[in-house]
This record gives C-alpha cells, sequence and structure tokens, in this order.
C-alpha cells in the first residue's frame, strides 16, 4: 500500500506536540516509521508579571498553523489533502499549571513548568507524602495558590495540563494519560491512579481553603492504549477552521513531552532511559526496583504505560547555547558572508572536538530560570574563566555544549549512587543533528554508551503519533512489546562510546562547574 492509500483510507496516526519554542504535527501510516507529512509553528514563552507563560490565543493559532502546514505538506508530497485520521494523539509540556472554573474559563494565566516560585509548597508536600514533589508540578502549583491564598481558587473547577486541556477542548473528555498525570500528582504503582493516600492527606491539608477535593479538580488518568475519547464536531472545527476535518476520529490519552520522548527512543521497558534536550533537559530512567531514598534531584514518574521512572529533570537546556550560536551567525552576516542556522551549529560543533578534553578551563554556565538541582531560584547565565584558561574558539564551543548537560550529569550522579543500571541510553533533540559531537560529549559526561536514531529525530510529534497508533494493537501487546515488534525492529541507530579522555575531561569540568555554582548564586543575589 502506498503513503495515498493509507491517507485515502484513513490508515494513519495524526500526532500533534506543543513543545517550548514549536508546535509540531506528524502524520504517519500503517508502517509508524514513515512519516507521511509534517507541520510546525514556532512560540516562546514570556515572562509576565514575573511568572513564564504562553497565550491561550496562541496556542489555537499555533495548533491550527501547524495542522494547516501538515496538511500542505500531505497535498504537495502525495496530492491528497487528509479530512480524517485512523487516530489522533496531543502531547505537550509536561507539569504547570491550568486552572479553570465550571465553565471551562481560565482563571489565571497558563503558569508553565519553567516557574520556581513554588518553593513553600514543594517543601509541605514533600514533607506531608514522604516524596520530592518538584517545583514545576501542577499539586505545587495549586498549592502554592493556597497558601498564597489566591483569589481565583474560589472558583476553581479544574485543574490540568497543556495536553489535557487540547484533548479536552478537542473530544469534551477530561482524561490525561498516566505519564502526564504523574507530573500534576503522584501516582500508585499498584493502581496506576493517583497514590489515594497521599490524596487524602493532601485534602485534610487544604480543608476549606480549596472549593473541592483534589481529586475532582484533577483529570482523571489512563494508560497508553486507552480509549480517551473521540474528535468532535467543535474540536475538528477548532482544530481546522476551514471545516475539512470531519469529526469522529478516536484519540490516544494525552501525554507529556518526557513520555513522548520515551516513546521515540523506545525507552519504555526497564533498564532503558533517554536524554531529550530543547530549551529544557531530562534523562529519564526506567525503574527496575524503587529508590533507597528520596532524592530532591530526582522526580519520579511514569512511562506512558505506567512503568516507574526516574526523572532528572533541568529547567534549562540548549536556549543559551542557541543565543550564542546566533551571535556567531550574526556576526559572519555583519562580515559579508551569511551563513543558515544550521551550517552556524554543524561549523560550531565540529570546532567543538577540536577544544580541550576539559574545556581548556573554561566554564558556561546555561540558567536562563531557576534550576533547583543547582539550588537556584533564578537563573543568570554566565561564561567564566580564569586568567591561565585557554580562551578559544573550541574550548568555548566546547565549554557551552558541556554546560548544556552540567547539571544534568549532577542528577545523573545520583541516580548511579542509587545502583541503578542501565542497558541502554538514547538521545534525541536538535543539538543531536550534527553527527558525533553532542552525542559524544554525552557519552562523555554520562560514562555510558548513548545512542541516536533517526526515528527520534521528529521529536514528540512521532512519539504521541506512535502512541495513537497503539491504539488499534493495544489489546494484543503491551506498549514496550508493540515498540520492538512493529515500529523499531529495523531501526538503524549510530552508538556513540565514552571516550576515556572525553570522561575524564568532562569529570574535571564537572569538579569545577559544581565549584563554581556559588558564582551563579551570587550573580541571582547581585543582577
Amino acid at each position: 500500500m502506498s503513503a495515498l492509500d493509507d491517507i485515502r483510507e484513513g490508515r494513519t496516526s495524526l500526532g500533534i506536540e506543543l513543545g517550548s519554542t514549536r508546535i509540531k504535527a506528524c502524520l504517519i501510516g500503517a508502517d509508524a516509521t514513515e512519516v507521511l507529512a509534517t507541520g510546525s509553528f514556532s512560540w516562546e514563552n514570556r515572562l509576565e508579571d514575573g511568572r513564564w507563560t504562553y497565550a491561550i490565543d496562541e496556542v489555537w493559532r499555533g495548533l491550527q498553523a501547524a495542522y494547516a502546514a501538515l496538511v500542505d505538506d500531505a497535498q504537495e508530497r502525495h496530492g491528497i489533502r487528509p479530512d480524517a485520521f485512523g487516530a489522533i494523539g496531543v502531547s505537550a509540556m509536561m507539569h504547570g499549571y491550568l486552572a479553570f472554573d465550571a465553565s471551562g474559563e481560565l482563571l489565571v494565566p497558563f503558569r508553565t513548568w519553567r516557574n520556581t516560585s513554588t518553593g513553600a509548597a514543594s517543601a509541605e508536600l514533600g514533607e506531608l507524602f514522604g516524596v520530592n514533589i518538584p517545583l514545576r508540578w501542577s499539586i505545587a502549583h495549586l498549592h502554592q495558590a493556597v497558601l498564597d491564598a489566591e483569589p481565583h481558587l474560589a472558583r476553581i473547577a479544574s485543574v490540568n495540563t497543556l495536553a489535557g486541556y487540547v484533548h479536552h477542548r478537542l473530544t469534551g473528555e477530561r482524561v490525561l494519560g498516566v505519564g502526564d498525570a504523574s507530573g500534576m500528582f503522584p501516582i500508585d504503582a499498584a493502581t496506576g491512579d493517583y497514590d489515594a493516600r497521599m490524596l487524602h492527606a493532601y485534602d485534610t491539608l487544604a480543608g476549606e481553603r480549596l472549593p473541592a477535593p483534589a481529586a475532582q479538580l484533577l483529570p482523571s488518568v489512563l494508560p497508553a492504549g486507552a480509549a480517551a475519547g473521540t474528535l468532535t464536531a467543535d474540536g475538528a472545527a477548532l482544530l481546522d477552521p476551514s471545516g475539512a476535518l470531519r469529526a469522529g476520529v478516536p484519540l490516544c490519552p494525552p501525554e507529556g513531552d518526557a513520555g513522548t520522548g520515551m516513546v521515540a527512543t523506545n525507552s519504555v521497558a526497564p533498564r532503558t532511559g533517554n536524554v531529550s534536550a530543547g530549551t529544557s533537559i531530562f534523562a529519564m530512567v526506567v525503574l527496575e526496583h524503587p529508590l533507597a531514598e528520596v532524592h530532591h534531584e530526582l522526580d519520579l514518574v511514569t512511562t506512558p504505560a505506567g512503568d516507574a521512572v526516574a526523572m532528572v529533570h533541568c529547567n534549562n537546556g540548549a536556549s543559551e547555547l542557541a543565543a550564542w550560536v546566533g551571535l556567531f551567525t550574526r556576526f559572519a552576516a555583519a562580515a559579508g558572508q551569511p551563513i543558515d542556522d544550521d551550517a552556524a551549529f554543524d561549523v560550531l560543533f565540529r570546532e567543538a572536538l577540536e577544544g580541550e578534553a576539559d574545556a581548556g578551563g573554561l566554564l558556561a554556565y546555561n540558567h536562563l530560570a531557576g534550576e533547583p538541582i543547582a539550588g537556584l531560584v533564578e537563573g543568570r547565565p554566565l561564561f567564566v574563566r580564569t586568567p591561565d584558561s585557554a580562551l578559544t574558539l573550541a574550548n568555548f564551543m566546547r565549554s557551552q555544549v558541556y554546560g548544556v548537560f552540567g547539571t544534568l550529569a549532577l542528577g545523573m550522579q545520583v541516580l548511579a549512587a542509587e545502583g541503578v543500571q542501565l542497558d541502554r541510553m538514547f538521545a534525541h533533540g536538535g543539538m543531536f543533528r550534527t553527527a558525533g559531537v553532542a552525542q559524544r560529549f554525552l557519552a562523555g559526561a554520562l560514562d555510558a554508551p548513548v545512542a541516536v536514531g533517526e526515528l527520534a529525530a521528529e521529536g514528540g510529534a512521532w512519539g504521541i503519533a506512535v502512541l495513537a497508533s497503539y491504539l488499534a494493537h493495544a489489546d494484543d501487546l503491551a506498549l514496550a512489546e508493540y515498540l520492538d515488534q512493529h515500529v523499531f525492529a529495523t531501526a538503524s541507530l549510530s552508538t556513540a562510546d565514552p571516550d576515556p579522555a572525553d570522561v575524564a575531561g568532562f569529570s574535571a569540568y564537572l569538579d569545577r562547574y559544581r565549584a563554581g555554582l556559588a558564582i551563579e548564586a551570587a550573580a541571582v543575589e547581585s543582577l
């Protein structure tokens, strides 16, 4: 069967992911490894009144633009404009706080995962539950609003994530995939639902300060493969104002970007893991057994199937690196030798390979926002060196790439001390597109083999499209089996083993990095 046949006969799955810098749509056919069409829309978060946010109107402008671009791409590539699909999936940035009243009106601007103003709530909930509750989790945002006695709480009827909100508007169903739900409130691995003991403890703590029990405010939890509603006529019109998209398409449970990253890298089975690098950077490791202790550096979340995962999440990823590349790109243009962004990344990344293994004594801190693992409530991006350091372009670029992995490496050391074992670690994100550079440096930072695959290049939009395609197979196969047998059976991977010199060099860099965090703290205090 051809791609045209798949589209015409509805043997397709549409995945849409709202990432931190881009909303992307991805269409796959009966063969999930074949991407039939894509579309995207660029957007950026804004700091307003001290909080990171996106405008809700822009959510829908972006979704409509990405969908329209995908339809145009299908027309150009296959001579057909899709008007129906076999299944649809929605994913987005995890965590954060979207609070609504009973009529569905947004009560306060969207508070994204990037906000770190929930310290008091996080500490109180961590002590109450006996588990780490990160600053960005939805329950931390809700409880901080309780502690601050915010007036909107009198009208609050529901809380959701961005993926859950979009899914609700498309289907009328207030449900959430278990992976995304695990970033709202702790999940009980035995039940695959919110932890009942912790719900009761929180209701007791909140008391009359909330108008309803937490379980009523949170969306219902579903595992991968469960029916999660169908596209309504209103939902179809919302996604495609042209009116061509037909209602009735089934949707899979909405998921977070961490879960779709696990799917996109086939990292949903125990002893597998992945690193996703974008505006933020995080590592997900599927656990064989519970951790011995509570660690503030580690989140306990789940795969889309509900298996326990240790997550090392860093608020700051490759944005500062991209800003420096943009500076060099502008220099090239000013010098009369313009190059595009991809070419600039390629040239500068390859130059980094010529740098000293420890980056020549240079240090780069990528903290545009607060970074809990590093103990920073706010961010101050810094480039620091001593007078005797070797300031070369190669060392500078290596230090910038190392800086993306710095805080992540601090958290991964905690996992290593817990005795967590990995059979394979996958990496995905734009910074891994230049072959053999960021991948090699990450292998040195983790002292473990790192694999990169072509399928993961489409990222979370492809991952949620695969989860949508899993709807038709969930009765027969577990998610890990489906990925192994139907999606990744013939996938080609490029694996970088850790170079001993890189391992030693990054270790020396990380020692300086850890010591230099005091400089970061002073910058936050002073600037």
